[in-house]
């Protein structure tokens, strides 16, 4: 047992008779060691971009309240009253009167 595993870390399965098979399990794990570097890589490059995302949709939605509101108050009758009369505009005595077009 304790010889075994001297071989082992000596590497003399890779220049046996029959190193040929331990060879190709060697390239084969490797490979699929690399296949797992790049889709961890992958997945990891995509949780940053989701991040990223959400920060910037967290901000348009701030930005889009805030218009909404500033948009709410500026149609508000007092605001636009206020205007008006800065301009020289008052507000009418009359009501506005229909106009009818006859053919």
């Amino acid at each position: 047992m304790k010889q075994k595993i001297y071989d082992i870390l000596k590497g003399k399965f890779l220049i046996a008779d029959d190193a040929m098979k331990n060879w190709r399990m060697l390239l084969f794990l490797s490979f699929l060691a690399i296949i797992m570097i790049a889709s961890s890589h992958n997945a990891e490059s995509k949780v940053h971009e989701i991040a990223k995302l959400s920060n910037e949709v967290r901000e348009l939605r701030t930005q889009f309240v805030d218009g909404r509101t500033e948009l709410m108050q500026l149609k508000m009758e007092s605001s636009v009253m206020e205007k008006m009369i800065k301009k020289g505009i008052k507000r009418p005595t009359q009501p506005p009167q229909k106009i009818i077009v006859k053919n």
